[in-house]
């Protein structure tokens, strides 16, 4: 579950990304990203509890704020693929393996 959760992460930030440049609604972009946080603090609520699920949630946070002065060194794109990652990896690293079942 811990590679779902870390998946859901960076496709809830790209899609979020995705949706609002395509559609030109930024509403819509952040329902998306809302969406996919929400459902991954859920998950890892159970799995690993309140302290590693708040740091995951500002990681996830932060990782959307910075991705906006980011894209505008190295691309919006760039930007987004890169804190996507940095997300996924936070949110895979910090479940413990005991806690999932993948």
């Amino acid at each position: 579950m811990r590679i779902t959760v870390a998946v859901v992460a960076a496709l809830s930030l790209v899609a979020g990304f995705a949706i609002a440049l395509l559609t030109g609604n930024r509403l819509a972009g952040g329902i998306a990203l809302l969406a996919g946080g929400v459902w991954c603090a859920i998950q890892l609520l159970r799995m690993a509890g309140p302290w590693r699920t708040s740091v995951v949630g500002l990681v996830y946070v932060a990782a959307f704020a910075v991705s906006h002065p980011l894209g505008a060194v190295i691309g919006s794109w760039a930007s987004v693929l890169l804190v996507a990652a940095v997300t996924a990896a936070v949110a895979y690293l910090i479940v413990p393996k005991a806690a999932s079942r993948n």
